[in-house]
């Protein structure tokens, strides 16, 4: 497996070489401990450019010292660039697995904004990424182990991610919870009585039972995959609504110190439109997010 860190020198960049310490890795896992150094931003103030490079390197040698101290194969990129383009283009070329970038943002209002390195790293990666957050004040990070809050929609992505969760070893008495969510599909009283001619009783009957049942057969096969993970599985009931609030809420009332979801693969312009729970999670959660992709993700099912 091939991770990639970004750091910067903030907090948020900590927590991701804390939390890459912290967790067991499959055996032969890389790391790569990344700086982008912004010098357009010097632009005004070059005698600060080599002051800066100083430091961006002392900062790279010493998460790389750390994280070799407990054992771990680790590698240094410097480059100069743009850090929203620059980790994902790099990610790419190196072929990593999974980017843990830091998030700076710790509120509501500020994570509501757009623009932030973490999410334009989401939004352009081709692997897997997690957002790291430290949790709220009200979830201190365990010392033991982890609650893992799975998302899935019983889609073949939503599987990919749970295969990958279970493929990966986990801090001993770690949890995971698997949260399956029946959306509605009903349109509202109001939209039903306008458009009633086009949707008869029966089929909208038809409609809801096929929604139940994939959102119970989504829940079902999450259990059967994890059952062959060391992972305690803590079942939970199906769940009403928008799966974006719904799992926002789960993860914080349960004390979730990680939440993981599929990708549906989409790319570039298409996500930035269409926007996605995944991101919408990612962007709005109180602790750490993976979001994972595969190889095939985005491409067309003949190139699969």
């Amino acid at each position: 497996m091939k991770v990639l860190l970004p750091v910067e020198y903030s907090d948020a960049s900590q927590n991701v070489i804390a939390e890459a310490v912290s967790r067991p890795w499959p055996s032969g896992t890389l790391f790569c401990v990344q700086n982008v150094l912004n010098i357009w931003e010097y632009d005004d103030f070059p005698e600060l450019l080599q002051d800066a490079k100083k430091e961006m390197q002392r900062i790279v040698t010493s998460a790389t010292y750390e994280l070799r101290s407990t054992g771990h194969e680790v590698i240094m990129e410097l480059e100069a660039g743009v850090p929203k383009k620059a980790i994902p283009e790099y990610a790419k070329q190196w072929g990593a697995d999974l980017i843990m970038v830091g998030s700076r943002r710790s509120t509501a209002v500020s994570r509501f904004l757009v623009g932030s390195v973490a999410q334009a790293v989401l939004r352009a990666a081709s692997c897997s990424v997690e957002i790291v957050r430290s949790g709220s004040p009200g979830f201190p990070k365990p010392t033991g182990g982890m609650k893992i809050l799975i998302g899935t929609d019983g889609s073949c992505f939503s599987e990919g991610a749970i295969c990958e969760i279970v493929k990966r070893p986990w801090p001993p008495e770690s949890v995971a919870k698997v949260v399956s969510v029946r959306e509605n599909v009903v349109p509202s009283n109001e939209s039903t009585v306008a458009f009633g001619p086009l949707y008869p009783a029966d089929l909208m009957d038809q409609i809801v039972e096929d929604e139940l049942h994939r959102a119970e057969n989504a829940y079902a096969r999450a259990l059967q995959l994890l059952s062959s993970s060391p992972l305690k599985v803590c079942e939970s009931p199906l769940l009403f609504g928008d799966p974006r609030s719904l799992i926002l809420d789960e993860a914080k009332s349960w004390g979730a110190n990680l939440v993981v979801l599929g990708s549906h693969g989409r790319r570039g312009f298409d996500r930035l439109l269409l926007g996605s729970v995944s991101e919408a999670v990612a962007v709005h959660a109180h602790c750490s997010v993976e979001v994972v992709r595969s190889a095939t993700d985005g491409k067309p099912e003949s190139e699969r």
